[in-house]
């Protein structure tokens, strides 16, 4: 046996309230980053479309050009107004 003084009420409800706040904090931020990178694989790979071959590519394309341009974008300010 161990010679631990009795426990206080005070410090079993900050015990419980710290327990509750780290459950809710783990389940609040868990499903952040998997609901990006599911997000990201969604965008990428057109995953949920139709069958219609052509509308898949569509998208894949329309999205591929839609990341380069905005890479472009991101390049031409940067070298307008950073690398000066």
């Amino acid at each position: 046996m161990t010679n631990r003084p009795p426990e206080h009420p005070d410090d079993r409800a900050r015990r419980e309230e710290a327990e509750r706040i780290l459950a809710r904090t783990h389940r609040d931020s868990a499903p952040i980053a998997g609901s990006a990178v599911s997000r990201s694989v969604d965008f990428l790979t057109a995953k949920g479309e139709g069958d219609d071959p052509a509308e898949i590519w569509g998208k894949r394309v329309g999205r591929g050009l839609a990341v380069i341009i905005g890479i472009g974008c991101l390049i031409f300010l940067y070298l307008t107004y950073v690398a000066r």
